[in-house]
């Protein structure tokens, strides 16, 4: 899917009527099946770029087009059946507790199969292979029958991923989807994605707090700062300059220390994290 951004404002969806617009004067074009990355400290606009592109939060100013479309000069029809192409997986999925994981995952195919294949699909799973093989990109198809209060956040992040694999759909939105993974499963995680979005054509936006795991793993990298476009590179040309910018006042973040931390005078030994 191509998206197509024009000199676009947006508020944040719990934001209060007389604050400042979240993103401002923001225009980008990213073709039907690129993966870029979007970076930049915490209040950026990085969450609400997500929700505008998905559809739930229409610009206050300029115009989002979706394959040449503005979705908010449709037909509420069509919008609708626009909306069934896009999947927003958000930082924290929203997983019932007595959920089945496998009842979880094929949560993702609702907007593409009837009402009642819906509801009997609550009780008796009719794509349970669907759901084992998305499980196993993230090495959790041991949970297949595990009810979700089981899991650990990490697992119930990887289980979100793993629903937006069984979507049909053809824009990718993946907000900060390493949160609660260590590194080891991180850099699986996104490989996973990053390649289920290849194999199937589709676009993937994702934002990311972890800034060297978006240069490994994403050709496109975009950098939003206090709501407005900073810069949009290659990811080789993103320098650690321009990245001392980007994080002016919030190092923090980038360095990964927190907030008036020094630096060690001598760096501590790795720790090897593992996955499971």
């Amino acid at each position: 899917m191509k998206i197509r951004l024009d000199n676009m404002s947006a508020r944040h969806p719990a934001a209060r009527r007389d604050a400042a617009a979240a993103l401002r004067g923001l225009s980008l074009q990213v073709a039907a099946g690129e993966q870029i990355a979007v970076i930049g400290p915490s209040g950026a606009g990085k969450t609400t770029l997500l929700h505008v592109l998905a559809c739930a939060l229409p610009p206050a100013v300029g115009s989002l087009q979706l394959d040449g479309r503005d979705p908010w000069q449709l037909p509420r029809r069509q919008l609708q059946r626009l909306r069934g192409k896009l999947f927003l997986a958000p930082q924290v999925p929203p997983l019932p507790p007595r959920q089945r994981v496998v009842t979880a995952v094929l949560a993702g195919r609702l907007p593409h199969i009837g009402l009642w294949q819906s509801l009997r699909s609550l009780f008796y799973p009719t794509a349970i292979a669907l759901a084992d093989a998305a499980l196993a990109r993230f090495d959790l198809s041991d949970k297949l029958f595990d009810r979700v209060d089981r899991l650990s956040g990490g697992e119930r992040q990887r289980v979100g991923l793993a629903r937006a694999l069984v979507a049909d759909a053809s824009l990718l939105l993946v907000d900060e989807p390493l949160s609660a993974l260590d590194p080891t499963c991180g850099q699986q995680a996104v490989a996973s994605l990053t390649q289920a979005a290849r194999e199937r054509g589709a676009t993937l936006v994702t934002t990311l707090h972890h800034v060297e795991m978006a240069l490994q793993n994403f050709p496109r990298i975009v950098g939003l700062r206090e709501g407005e476009l900073a810069f949009d590179l290659p990811a080789a040309a993103v320098t650690p300059e321009r990245l001392q910018a980007l994080y002016a006042q919030h190092l923090h973040e980038l360095t990964g220390q927190a907030p008036g931390e020094e630096l060690p005078a001598v760096a501590s030994p790795a720790v090897v994290m593992y996955c499971r």
